[in-house]
């Protein structure tokens, strides 16, 4: 009688949400987000709580979602706004910097990141700013005959550009929440959920990317506690070595790991036996500014371009961008010294 009065009572205690749960639901409220941004409204506090309170039938005080699932939410609406409108922005748009204002209005919309849950600050679960994942894609030049790989893909804020691109997906995520909403997002695609900084040994051997873009933990590796402080470069080796010959690699990575800094250059020229660096400079970590981090915390940001190729030379620094803008007017796209796919 007392094991089954306990069966009963296991029974009717309610379930924690699965990631499978927690992603449908993500999508939904991401769905009820769509319209106020397809007419250009603001995402304040209360309007997101709203949407995760009636899409995970309950309120954060209720210990239904969390904030940082409703921060992933609202970047969700920009992929989905993006996958809706994002062809007409650039179709409108008569200059790359007109639809970088168009992408920073539209980032300008969601509300600022105020609060972080231990697991995004372990792993340093700090998407993509969308003006900047702009940057990114278009120093890949993306054409629909790529392949393109995202080791560390979060939200989908960099794939969906390449999806705009008509480049073919492979997504990689190891927080399962975030995999399944991806899953969700891109359907279809297919989506791991591997240690992005072994990545290389884990993918089957037919997903060879003749593109990757990526913005790696800076300094945390999974499973590990502490800080690490080569966690980047172990993830921008891992992916370079699965790149296709001829392919190219965007990383944004903290503005330390960089070619001419003396503690990483031996580790550079060793990465040039599979790479060659064409582009590489700093970016002023305002960019950033939506996560509410304090002035200390700003931290400068690296955009680098390594195509396959055999050179030791690496490329000295070019100081630190202001503004992401500034960014984009870089010379990242082919040239005559760049080897073509």
């Amino acid at each position: 009688m007392t094991l089954t009065a306990d069966l009963r009572t296991d029974a009717a205690a309610p379930r924690p949400p699965t990631p499978t749960d927690t992603a449908a639901a993500l999508l939904a409220a991401a769905e009820r987000l769509l319209p106020g941004l397809e007419r250009g409204r603001a995402v304040d506090a209360g309007t997101l709580r709203a949407a995760m309170t009636a899409a995970f039938g309950g309120s954060d005080a209720e210990g239904a979602w969390s904030w940082k699932l409703a921060y992933d939410d609202g970047e969700a609406a920009q992929v989905l706004f993006l996958r809706r409108f994002g062809p007409a922005m650039q179709a409108r748009a008569a200059s790359p910097a007109a639809f970088l204002a168009m992408l920073e209005r539209l980032a300008a919309l969601l509300p600022s990141q105020t609060r972080r849950s231990e697991e995004s600050q372990a792993r340093q679960q700090f998407s993509t700013p969308l003006p900047l994942a702009g940057v990114v894609a278009t120093a890949a030049a993306l054409t629909p005959a790529d392949r393109v790989l995202e080791p560390s893909a979060g939200t989908g804020l960099l794939a969906v550009f390449a999806e705009q691109a008509g480049a073919g997906l492979a997504l990689n995520e190891l927080a399962d929440t975030r995999a399944g909403l991806l899953e969700r997002l891109f359907s279809g695609v297919p989506v791991t959920r591997f240690d992005a900084a072994n990545i290389h040994d884990h993918l089957d051997v037919a997903v060879r990317p003749t593109a990757v873009l990526m913005n790696p933990p800076f300094s945390a590796l999974a499973a590990v506690d502490g800080r690490v402080a080569d966690a980047a470069l172990r993830h921008l080796a891992s992916a370079l070595a699965r790149l296709a010959e001829g392919g190219r690699l965007v990383a944004v990575t903290g503005a330390g790991l960089a070619p001419e800094h003396p503690a990483w250059r031996e580790a550079f020229v060793r990465l040039q036996e599979r790479g060659r660096v064409v582009f590489s400079a700093a970016i002023d970590g305002r960019v950033y500014a939506s996560w509410t981090f304090s002035a200390s915390e700003f931290i400068p940001q690296r955009m680098s371009v390594t195509p396959p190729a055999s050179q030791t030379r690496t490329p000295e620094g070019t100081g630190i961008m202001p503004t992401v803008p500034t960014a984009r007017r870089s010379p990242c796209r082919p040239g005559p010294d760049r080897p073509g796919r």
